[in-house]
Order: structure tokens, then sequence, then C-alpha cells
């Protein structure tokens, strides 16, 4: 049941262009199944910026929105809420006045703990509203370490550690590494990177042994960002401590290994998949942060332009065929698969999917994980699955020609198939099937559309900067000498952590198999003569829809460049 409450504050962010009447009436279906509150659920699913929310939810409660960072906070105020209260509700003191303490809240609107409050400080609560990363950021600065800033808490971890370092010549056995990998010091250590990578929005961890030195560098936004330098004697106390949560064999360090775990931050459970591999200055560590909070899986939300919506739409409702999604590790292809499927998730479809590994787990959906060891391939998974009385089949990944011959043939009988395939364009997606040794009739008759993605890093709104480029850049992109377009370009902000980029957002490309399509794909025609005859019959590519972007300015020239190749 929606309130009149978030009602009227949804209206509010209607009439401030927030968010647009669309999105606000898909966020209450939601909203219906989520206890959440209405500011959370837009902030997590990007659909709108954190500052207008909560510069909007103060307007509609009529309360002040305070900055954070321009305030000094006196120490007698921070001592009146305890530090365990304020990291439970995050909740930060600012100031007093008499009998009355201002509060500043992430959601000003919850009575019970405006109560708790009331009782434990025994003032009148007078709530303002702030952004959670702020209000965190303070906790940290005026609690001391919590779990959040991890540089002081680096150098008082290491500083324990050191009496532990062993004799230059000393061999480490399995059980050495268990008892080192299970003291408190190294623990905690392995636990501050983790939480400062969540909270720092990564996700990836790298650990990357060197010849003299440990580094570990979090992926952020797509792009790698060095972040700790633990001492080299370390290594395997780390790793193995990884190997342990991750149900490794910590004494087999000469061949791959793979695992996962799960850890809890700030009330959140997050999935850890843990990837190792033999190098020869030791075991390099990369675990991938799946996030289930932050996993959107509303169309709305991805932001397509109208017209490739309606494409991509037109995909999905067809009653069978193959729709594949095409792009490099990382360019959020299972997002929009996921994305995908919840929207065609009804009672009266059957949908499975087999997988390698899962990364979420969707209700009423039937998810299977490829087990190789114990035979369970794409191929012998999706077999299986036709057995299943599927409606609707996602397959991870097109890898071989069994996998791919398989997935064509069921388009044939009657099922839809949703999968991705390792291609730099829509176009290359075709071309891919053919050199797999399917044959050109069975491609062209099974596909229904091919649609690649890549990710662009958004530009900080709070410092984005609006210029004219130079015109050796903007010939590049079409423009004559007397044209003056703006664009926006980075700068750098406390907000951002003065890289000038937060989030990322996708651009796409959608090739619907047309009647002219198919000629082509039955002459067995180049990718490039495939790319031509789409933009024709009006696919917009990769470079077109990220200048898009960078003309509303959500992104930048740079990643323009960065991102996408020149038509």
């Amino acid at each position: 049941m929606i309130s009149t409450e978030d009602r009227k504050f949804g209206k509010l962010l209607v009439d401030r262009e927030i968010v647009s009447p669309a999105q606000l009436v898909e966020i209450f279906k939601q909203k219906k199944h989520q206890e959440d509150e209405l500011a959370s659920i837009l902030i997590n699913k990007g659909i709108a910026d954190s500052k207008d929310v909560y510069t909007c939810l103060a307007e509609h409660l009529n309360i002040p929105f305070i900055e954070l960072q321009d305030y000094t906070i006196d120490a007698s105020v921070v001592t009146l809420v305890p530090h365990e209260l304020a990291l439970k509700h995050k909740v930060m003191p600012v100031f007093k006045i008499e009998n009355s303490l201002t509060i500043t809240m992430i959601n000003p609107g919850d009575v019970h703990v405006i109560d708790i409050l009331h009782r434990e400080t025994g003032f009148d609560i007078e709530p303002a509203v702030s952004l959670e990363e702020q209000i965190v950021k303070a906790i940290d600065t005026h609690y001391g370490t919590c779990g959040v800033n991890l540089d002081s808490s680096f150098d008082e971890v290491i500083q324990n550690i050191e009496s532990q370092k062993p004799k230059k010549d000393e061999k480490t056995s399995s059980e050495k590494l268990k008892q080192l990998s299970a003291e408190t010091p190294v623990v905690k250590l392995v636990d501050l990177f983790i939480a400062q990578a969540i909270m720092d929005g990564a996700s990836d961890i790298h650990i990357e042994p060197e010849e003299k030195s440990l580094q570990v560098r979090f992926r952020v936004d797509g792009i790698l960002r060095e972040n700790l330098n633990p001492p080299k004697h370390l290594q395997a106390a780390i790793i193995s401590r990884i190997k342990i949560l991750s149900e490794m064999d910590i004494a087999e360090s000469r061949i791959p290994q793979d695992g996962r775990f799960q850890v809890t931050i700030s009330g959140r459970e997050i999935d850890l998949r843990v990837s190792t591999l033999p190098t020869v200055y030791g075991e390099n560590v990369v675990m991938r942060i799946l996030d289930k909070a932050a996993l959107m899986l509303d169309l709305n939300v991805l932001d397509f332009e109208p017209s490739v919506f309606e494409q991509f739409q037109e995909m999905l409702s067809s009653s069978y065929g193959v729709i594949l999604v095409c792009g490099p590790t990382g360019s959020g292809k299972t997002t929009t698969l996921y994305s995908a499927l919840n929207s065609i998730n009804v009672p009266e479809k059957k949908i499975v999917t087999i997988e390698d590994p899962v990364e979420y787990r969707l209700s009423r959906i039937r998810q299977c994980q490829v087990n190789v060891k114990a035979g369970l391939t794409f191929a012998a998974g999706l077999r299986s699955i036709l057995r299943q009385d599927p409606d609707i089949i996602m397959l991870g990944e097109i890898r071989d020609k069994e996998t791919a011959k398989i997935a064509v043939e069921s388009a044939l009988t009657g099922h839809l198939v949703l999968s991705t395939i390792h291609t730099n364009d829509a176009p290359g997606g075709i071309t891919r099937l053919t050199e797999m040794g399917i044959e050109p009739f069975l491609t062209a008759s099974a596909t229904v559309g091919v649609m690649a993605q890549r990710l662009v890093r958004r530009l900080c709104g709070e410092c984005r900067e609006k210029y004219t480029p130079p015109f050796t850049v903007l010939k590049n992109i079409g423009y004559s000498e007397n044209d003056k377009p703006e664009f926006y370009r980075a700068t750098g902000c406390f907000h951002c952590k003065n890289s000038g980029y937060k989030g990322r957002l996708g651009i796409y490309e959608i090739m619907l198999v047309n009647e002219d399509i198919r000629e082509l794909i039955l002459k067995r025609d180049s990718t490039a003569k495939v790319k031509k005859r789409a933009c024709e019959t009006g696919m917009k590519t990769l470079r077109q829809d990220a200048l898009r972007r960078a003309r509303k300015g959500q992104t930048s020239l740079e990643e323009v460049f960065r991102v996408t190749n020149p038509d």
C-alpha cells in the first residue's frame, strides 16, 4: 500500500522533474513489495541523483537540507548520541540550541528512530536531511574509525602485525598459514579493505603480488585505482585468509582456484566471487563484488533512448527466437539480461536459466549453475532445460558450436532464448554465430535481434563543467568549423573523490534482424556490410548513443572516445 505521504512526495519529485511520471509508477509498483523508503529506492536504483532526491525530501517535510562537509561540529554535541546508535541508524548530531538537538538523517520521517534518539539524549529532536555518504563520513571523522575510513585503521593494523614478520628464509607450512590467517590483525585487515571497497562502490578487488611488494587495487566505475600497499611478508597470510573464507585449498598454490563467500556491510548482504591465479611472484587474487541491493531490475532505469527502448521491448515481446546481448566482460550484460527477464517474468511463463555462475537469485525463475567437473556444461544444461517445459531460456553465454546449435534449435522449436556473446558490436554477433559453424539459414530464421552495450562513467553532477571542445575534437565527431556545441567535462570535487565521475551508465546499439539483414546473412556478407545496412534501416551505433549521452551532460567526450570506436 502506497501511503499518502509517499504520493505527495512522488508528486513533488515529478513537479521538480527529478523523476518522470512513468518512472514513479514503476517505483510505486516495486515499493509495494519492499520496505525501503521511496528516497532510498530512487537512489539505490540510480534513477535520480541523491542530492536532488534529498533536497526535494527536505522541501516535502519542510526541514533543513544540510551539507555536512560545510559544518564544524562541536565535540560536546557528538557525545550526546552514542556511536553505536549513530552508526546503526545513520544519523549525525549537528548542533544544539537550548533543549533542541538537530540531527541529520537519511530518513527523517522515521518516527521510531526519532523516539529512540529522544529517549537516549533527553533532548527534543529536530530532524534534518543529509546525503548518506556525508553522514557516514561524518560519523567516521567524529567518532573514530568504524570500518569506513581505511587509512588510519590500516596503519594501526600493520603496526600490530609487524611483530609477526617471518625470518627471511623461514618456510611457511599450511598449518602456519592457517594460524597466521586466523589471527585478529590479519582478519581485521582483510575485513577493512573489503569494507572499504564496498563503501567506495568498487566492482572488483585486485590483490597483486610484485617482487618486493603487495598491491591492492579497487576497480571503481570501470577504472582500477591503487588503494593499499601492505607489506610483502603479509602476502601469504592475506591470501590464505581469503582462500579460507572462499573454501579453497590453502595448501594448493600451483593451479587456479575459484570460490565464493558472503559478508554483511551496513545491513546489506554482499556476495564476493573469488578467483586465484598463480603468478611468478605468488597468487594473484581477484574478488568480484556482487551487491544484490545495487542490482537494477527495471528496464526503465537503464535509460535507453526511446526508440532503442521500443526496439528492445519489441524483441522481448517475441514468442520465440534468439536475442543476443554482446560486449566485453564487465559491460553490464548480466544486469541487462536480468532486467529483461524481470520485465517478462509473469506467472503464465516458465523461465529457466543456465549460468556460470549464478550471480543473483531471482524469484520465480529456475536458475541452474554450470558445473564442468560434474559434466554440467552450457550445452548439457541446455539439453536438460528443454525437458523442463520452459517458455523462456536464459543462457549465460554462447561459447562454442554445440551450445550455439542447441540454442538456435531451441529457438526454432518455439522457445525464446536470451544469451550473451563476446563481440565488439551488434552486427558482429551474427558473424560470430556463422564462424561457430551455424548455417546462415538457421541464424537468419532464429535470430530476433542483437544488442551491443558498454558502460561509460557518469559525470559528477556537483562539479561537471560546461565547455566548447576545440575544433580538432569536434571534427572527429562530425561537426563543422562553424559549429560551437557545448559539452561537459570532469573537474573533481568532494562528492566524487576528485575523479570528476560518479557511477556509470549504459550505451546501447540494437540491430533488429529484418528482411534486409536476413538477406545479407544468407549471402554470408561481411560484418561491415551488415552494419552498413543496419544503419541505413535505423540502427544507432554505440558511438552515436554515447555522443547523445555526452550532449546531455551525462558523460564526457573523453569517455566517449575511450569506450567506443569511430563508425
